[in-house]
């Protein structure tokens, strides 16, 4: 069992870290046959476009194809399409929730964590033309970028500060003996830790959905 966790135990919580991967090119939303710009989700005034929806999922699956290769099955692709909006929509609630709260970034996080983008540097210093033109030849404008940049930021703040609630002592593990019990423990309490925080951060999405009025999922993207 410690053999399989340790080969597996990174690739436990990945969906969430690729779905809010920084440097995410946000689409400019697919277009349906009435003109309207075509949405996977709403999320009370919040909308998940098409597009963004489809660009985290392609990554995810490509991720996921890479791991299990032939393992691959048309059912494990079925499921990471509930789960992929499923973590977009999540990410949604916790900005309301966070906004409710009244936390913010401020513009000097917000330019702090742009400037670290690797994409964004040259020579490994952050550079204002590379900048604009990466988002240029993604067909963003800069003003686009940085709403949907802080709107991330706000919501990792949102999640660390539940996380920091969660009980991560509760079920800690010692296991007495050598060097390499100690490593297994380590291991295996880390695991534990990522578990128990990130069921403390869906129980409270779960609860804060009931106070947003408007929930609704395009069930197209989910066949």
């Amino acid at each position: 069992m410690l053999k399989v966790m340790r080969k597996h135990a990174k690739y436990f919580y990945v969906l969430f870290f690729i779905v809010i991967i920084t440097f995410v090119f946000w689409g400019v939303g697919t277009v349906d046959k009435t003109g309207m710009i075509e949405k996977a989700a709403e999320v009370g005034p919040y909308k998940i476009l098409a597009d963004d929806y489809i660009s985290a999922y392609e990554r995810t699956v490509r991720f996921y194809r890479e791991i299990y290769k032939d393992k691959f099955t048309e059912d494990m692709q079925k499921e990471l399409k509930r789960k992929v909006l499923e973590s977009m929509v999540d990410d949604k609630v916790l900005l309301i929730a966070a906004k409710d709260a009244g936390i913010v970034v401020s513009d000097e996080e917000l330019q702090d964590s742009i400037a670290k983008e690797p994409a964004f540097q040259k020579n490994g210093v952050f550079d204002h033309d590379v900048y604009v033109n990466r988002l240029m030849l993604n067909r963003i404008t800069p003003e686009y970028f940085e709403n949907m940049k802080r709107q991330e930021l706000i919501v990792e703040k949102m999640r660390r500060l539940i996380e920091s609630s969660a009980d991560v002592n509760a079920l800690t593990i010692n296991l007495p003996g050598s060097s390499g019990d100690e490593k297994s423990a380590d291991m295996i309490n880390q695991v534990l830790s990522r578990d128990i925080k990130a069921k403390a951060v869906k129980s409270f999405i779960e609860g804060y959905k009931k106070n947003i009025k408007n929930i609704t999922i395009n069930q197209k993207f989910l066949e």
